[in-house]
């Protein structure tokens, strides 16, 4: 038995050139299940010479792989590189290959923006048995081992033989499959988001990079802006509901089948019925929505070194305060007042998360205590997945049966679907109620607006969540809900016609991009930032607004 334990205790030595070997064949082999799911899907075998192609590309993976592993395996830093990349990749494998994820810039952005209990609700048996056996054990298996190296002429000219090989196959190779790469890349550009390691090492270093060159000097965007007269000599009051991966195609104000908004049906809403996100995630969405830029001009490092929306206001003269709910506000709130819901309130939260609700607690007070106009905006945790389930209070349960896990990939599509509605149902209720609130001020300009930062999917083609890249990513990610409704005298004071809006929201295309500049409008402030191509208010108005705006 004592030589037994004596034998297993004994670190077992492996060349150097071997494991580089060993090492490439796990990534390609184990750790990028999505991207051969990917390339099958995606190829079509009607000649041999697809036959080739496919068997062609494990080859080209794994030269790439082995000429990476070859350059990291090196005496004393090699090791512990390779370890961490081994966790990693094992990480991301589960996510690209059960939630359907792209790894980029976008996604990375993301990663470094997320709330705790972003990440504790990914966190699952089935994730942990994927990183467990893809990541973690030949992590340990690696550190366990011994190297050795050979001398280093040796270890090098070996290296570069067996990579000299590879590369003179793929040269033999390339002119019967060239065509098949030619047109699989031209039109699957995105699979390179899915090669693990090398998307989340590229999308990181572009990620620093962008980060890098973001700093720079704050830029205010218009000293002289100011009230039209009307607006310094009134009191408007004006909520804007940010909402959180909803997407336009379940609220019944859309023309859904299923009643997902009773409340905001009885009320005199306007219903925008094609509106497309800046984005496919908040760190992207919600800062663009504040920008002036349109969404292809706009980049999400600007949040921090940009005035917005928020800050036109609050110069203005409003008073301005952000309610959050979600995972941060991605910057657009660093300069005005804001309020973190607390996390510890047994009647709306759970110690990781809070429910919407408690976004109404203390709205009515604060109206009634402010002394001039007022711009509030609630940024809710909305149907943020995997846990749609604990998004709502029992009593809008109203849909069954439901998906009562994280792990949404082992409900079956009608579960998820019955799980996200009744978060929208919630929302509705959200929504309506912040109107009901303004009601009881008639003697104010007040008004609401709901608007979702990016969409969701629900396992439609396989694919889970969001945050895909935006130019592949699926309608249901892009197409976001949006609602706005104004009292009379919020109508009466900027000259708008309401019906002649309905029809517009009805009937044409807008997009986040129309936000800042409607906001802005609506709210009475001159400014040269302000553009009427991207008001959707504009052609709505019975008389010219007052002063000049560019």
């Amino acid at each position: 038995m004592k030589h037994w334990f004596a034998s297993l205790s004994k670190r077992p030595e492996v060349p150097a050139i071997r494991l580089v070997a060993l090492i490439s064949a796990w990534f390609l082999l184990f750790l990028n299940c999505s991207f051969w799911r990917f390339v099958w899907e995606r190829t079509e075998i009607a000649h041999f010479s697809d036959v080739l192609f496919l068997l062609s590309v494990p080859l080209v993976i794994f030269t790439i792989l082995y000429l990476a592993v070859s350059l990291l395996l090196v005496p004393y830093i090699g090791k512990p590189i390779l370890i961490i990349l081994l966790i990693i990749s094992g990480g991301t494998n589960y996510l690209m290959y059960e939630f359907g994820v792209f790894i980029d810039v976008d996604m990375i952005r993301n990663t470094f923006q997320t709330h705790p209990g972003e990440v504790k609700d990914l966190i699952s048996l089935r994730g942990v048995l994927w990183l467990m056996l893809g990541g973690i054990l030949p992590a340990m298996l690696l550190a366990w081992v011994k190297i050795r190296f050979r001398p280093f002429v040796k270890e090098a000219t070996g290296r570069l033989a067996r990579c000299g090989i590879l590369l003179l196959c793929l040269l033999l190779l390339a002119p019967f499959v060239y065509k098949g790469y030619s047109s699989f890349c031209r039109n699957n550009r995105q699979f390179r988001r899915l090669i693990n390691p090398q998307n989340y090492l590229y999308a990181t270093f572009r990620y620093f990079q962008q980060e890098a060159q973001g700093q720079r000097k704050f830029t205010k965007l218009d000293d002289n802006a100011h009230l039209t007269p009307e607006a310094a000599n009134s009191k408007k009051v004006f909520v804007l509901v940010l909402g959180e991966t909803a997407r336009a195609m379940n609220f019944a104000t859309n023309g859904y089948e299923r009643d997902t908004n009773p409340k905001l049906k009885q009320q005199d809403i306007v219903n925008f019925k094609n509106v497309l996100a800046a984005g496919t995630s908040t760190a992207v969405s919600v800062p663009s929505i504040f920008s002036f830029k349109p969404a292809k001009n706009f980049d999400a490092s600007d949040a921090k070194y940009t005035e917005n929306l928020l800050d036109l206001l609050q110069q203005t003269g409003y008073q301005v305060l952000w309610k959050e709910n979600d995972n941060g506000c991605k910057g657009v709130c660093n300069r005005v007042p804001t309020i973190e819901m607390d996390l510890q309130d047994e009647r709306f939260c759970n110690g990781s998360y809070c429910q919407d609700e408690i976004l109404l607690q203390d709205l009515e007070k604060y109206i009634r205590q402010s002394d001039g106009s007022v711009f509030i905006v609630l940024h809710t945790i909305g149907s943020h997945g995997p846990t749609y389930y604990l998004r709502y209070p029992p009593e809008f349960k109203r849909f069954t049966p439901t998906c009562d896990t994280k792990e949404i990939q082992t409900c079956t599509q009608e579960q998820i679907r019955n799980t996200y509605d009744n978060t929208i149902l919630y929302t509705d209720y959200i929504a309506a109620s912040v109107i009901e609130i303004l009601k009881k001020f008639p003697q104010y300009e007040t008004g609401m607006m709901y608007v979702s930062d990016h969409g969701e999917s629900l396992g439609e083609k396989g694919l889970y969540l969001h945050g895909l890249p935006y130019f592949i990513a699926p309608h249901e990610q892009t197409d976001v809900p949006m609602i706005i409704w104004l009292n009379n005298a919020m109508q009466k004071a900027d000259h708008i016609n309401y019906a002649c809006l309905k029809k517009k929201a009805a009937e044409d295309a807008f997009s986040h991009d129309y936000i800042a500049h409607s906001l802005l409008s609506l709210m009475g402030v001159e400014s040269v930032v302000y553009d009427k191509t991207f008001d959707f208010f504009d052609g709505c108005r019975t008389a010219p607004i007052s002063g000049k705006r560019q």
